[in-house]
């Protein structure tokens, strides 16, 4: 089953408040007071007035986004950042290969990370959108990683957490299937 995401992630009322006047800003609610922004190319043109740039090859450590993070992408969430830290996160997975990358902002700077695992053998709490969740705040609970406690484990891609947001719904809306998901793991 493949995974795949591009988003950010923050308190739940930061993102509702920096978006409200956004007419590409759908955003899927998390556990823990946390909120979900879908990071699609008409966000990105919104947000910054130009289209967006991706690699043309695979993602790695120099460069560990597939969207290029440009100045004024950047820009938007330091600016954000002044009222709490928010990360924008990447993954995309088959099968367990693939790869995952986050970084996190905060009081307006880029403040950890960004981060970028392509072998997911760490320990999980050093996985790079586990570790950011944490820088977020995100604290442990019953589920396996903040990755799972948050709910990003309930819908599979970007446009997933589109309609997920789109009908209003909540990471514990889906309970019982990321129940069968843990069972699956």
């Amino acid at each position: 089953m493949s995974y795949q995401l591009s988003a950010v992630v923050a308190d739940a009322e930061l993102l509702r408040e920096e978006t409200r006047e956004l007419d590409h800003a759908v955003l899927g609610g998390l556990r823990q007071d946390f909120a979900l922004l879908p990071v699609t190319p008409q966000l990105v043109l919104e947000l910054t007035g130009t289209p967006p740039d991706y690699l043309t090859d695979d993602p790695g450590p120099a460069q560990p986004f597939e969207l290029i993070l440009s100045p004024a992408l950047t820009e938007v969430l330091a600016r954000w950042s002044l009222r709490g830290p928010l990360a924008y996160v990447e993954a995309e997975f088959a099968g367990g290969a693939g790869h995952q990358a986050a970084a996190v902002w905060l009081d307006g700077a880029l403040t950890w990370g960004p981060r970028f695992d392509p072998a997911f053998d760490g320990p999980r709490p050093e996985w790079p959108i586990n570790a950011a969740l944490i820088e977020l705040g995100v604290e442990p609970g019953r589920w396996i990683d903040p990755f799972a406690e948050l709910g990003l484990h309930v819908e599979r891609s970007t446009e997933g957490w589109l309609a997920h947001g789109r009908r209003g719904l909540s990471a514990d809306y889906w309970d019982e299937l990321a129940d069968e998901w843990e069972a699956r793991q």
